[in-house]
């Protein structure tokens, strides 16, 4: 299992346009990926699990791989996070 921490800098949080990429760069990968935030887990393939968790600026998350690409799996949402702002 591959488990990375990001503190979220982005103003708005992960509102749904960061949240629609982070799921399109998790859907490309056959591992389980979760995000966790205050204690809850959402799969970061589901829209409505991402923006049921209302990450908010300042935020610390996690997000977990488990399964035969997972590092690829993080390694690419870490590129994302970066890309569009939400973590540096």
């Amino acid at each position: 299992m591959e488990k990375r921490e990001f503190n979220i800098i982005a103003e708005t949080g992960i509102h749904a346009r960061p949240a629609t990429l982070l799921v399109q760069a998790a859907s490309k990968f056959n591992s389980d990926i979760n995000l966790e935030y205050k204690g809850k887990s959402v799969n970061l393939k589901s829209i409505m699990g991402v923006m049921s968790l209302g990450v908010g600026q300042g935020a610390d998350v996690s997000i977990s791989a488990e399964g035969a690409d997972e590092a690829d799996a993080i390694a690419a949402i870490e590129d994302t996070m970066k890309k569009e702002g939400l973590s540096d």
